[in-house]
């Protein structure tokens, strides 16, 4: 008898992982019928957005809120993918433009073209806060730390020295989208709703880019890169979306309010309206968009801002070494897959109205 069921379980067993077997190749199969080569679908489902726990007020949260089923880039957009984006079309970027008299009380050879770079200090002595930013001119996507630097051997990095409407021009072309926050921060979980971190809820500096050591003065290195990284350089997420945590801050479309409190229960929420947005860390700034991700920039003494809740705030005409961006297809789909891919626990997989 007791061989008789252990029989049982081992062909229960055998059965079950041959079903899941079947459902992973349906899936994959449907995915790559609905999402663009290089995009990985992200299944609809229900989460918590933002953070209660951070101490960063503007994570606070929003619980049940509803997202429809993604199709999202799998790496941040890279120089070469711009590369071809310029040549197609002629675009300039915000960098490479001179800044305008009318909107800037500056001399004539402050107005040249150029954008914000990091440059670490020469020295470990105390520094002024957010003196480690200096404005380069020439510095843009192809000299991204001024005219004497280049993008050869890069193809494969990200592109930075992006403002907002530089990826929005992409996106456009690309005929795909800014990520809204909520679709964002639902995608960068892989499904691991309320964990701390993409992966799990234990650091590790080598699970993504971001800064080891003391910022801004010294990086040991421990991930390999003391700049930005190669895109796909670290393990991706349950959804297959790689860099979700720190090398480059990211775009989002929507404008910046503290918490997300207009957004519970509530499907495919976004951000307060251009005139309502407002970061009381810079009352004299405008509307400002969110950013999200992190940076190669983000260490634990400063920024910890690798976290799928962390946010920032950004100027949308100002780019700098550290932002890029990825995109997003919206679906409108008839059917959806036969069970929900790679789902966190109580995700249920939705799509879009008719």
């Amino acid at each position: 008898m007791i061989l008789l069921i252990q029989r049982l379980v081992i062909a229960v067993l055998f059965n079950l992982v041959i079903f899941a077997m079947t459902i992973s190749l349906t899936n994959a199969a449907f995915a790559e019928s609905v999402c663009p080569q290089g995009m990985a679908l992200i299944p609809g489902g229900f989460f918590s957005i933002g953070s209660d726990n951070s101490g960063y007020v503007e994570e606070l949260s929003a619980s049940d809120v509803s997202v429809s089923s993604f199709c999202m880039d799998r790496y941040e957009v890279t120089n070469a993918q711009f590369a071809k984006f310029v040549k197609a079309t002629g675009y300039i970027t915000v960098a490479e433009r001179p800044l305008s008299k009318q909107q800037f009380a500056l001399l004539d050879e402050e107005l040249l073209p150029g954008s914000l770079v990091f440059q670490m200090p020469q020295s470990v002595k105390q520094v002024s806060f957010l003196s480690w930013w200096q404005w380069v001119p020439g510095a843009n996507w192809q000299h991204p730390f001024g005219s004497g630097s280049t993008i050869t051997n890069k193809e494969n990095y990200p592109v930075v020295h992006i403002a907002y409407e530089d990826a929005v021009a992409y996106a456009k072309w690309a005929g795909k989208s800014l990520p809204t926050e909520t679709q964002w921060e639902y995608a960068s979980r892989g499904g691991l709703d309320g964990a701390l971190y993409t992966w799990g809820n234990l650091y590790s500096p080598t699970r993504a880019n971001t800064w080891q050591g003391i910022f801004p003065f010294f990086n040991t290195k421990a991930d390999g890169y003391v700049g930005m990284a190669p895109v796909g350089s670290f393990p991706a997420n349950k959804y297959g979306l790689y860099d979700m945590t720190g090398n480059v801050w990211e775009w989002t479309s929507d404008w910046f309010a503290s918490g997300h409190v207009n957004k519970a229960h509530r499907l495919n929420p976004t951000g307060p309206g251009h005139d309502d947005s407002f970061d009381p860390n810079k009352p004299f700034e405008k509307a400002l968009h969110v950013i999200k991700g992190g940076s190669y920039l983000c260490a634990p003494n400063y920024c910890s801002r690798y976290r799928p809740t962390a946010r920032e705030s950004q100027a949308a005409d100002t780019g700098t070494s550290h932002i890029g961006f990825r995109l997003v297809k919206n679906l409108n789909l008839k059917t959806s897959p036969p069970t929900p891919l790679l789902q966190g626990e109580g995700v249920q997989l939705l799509s879009l109205p008719s």
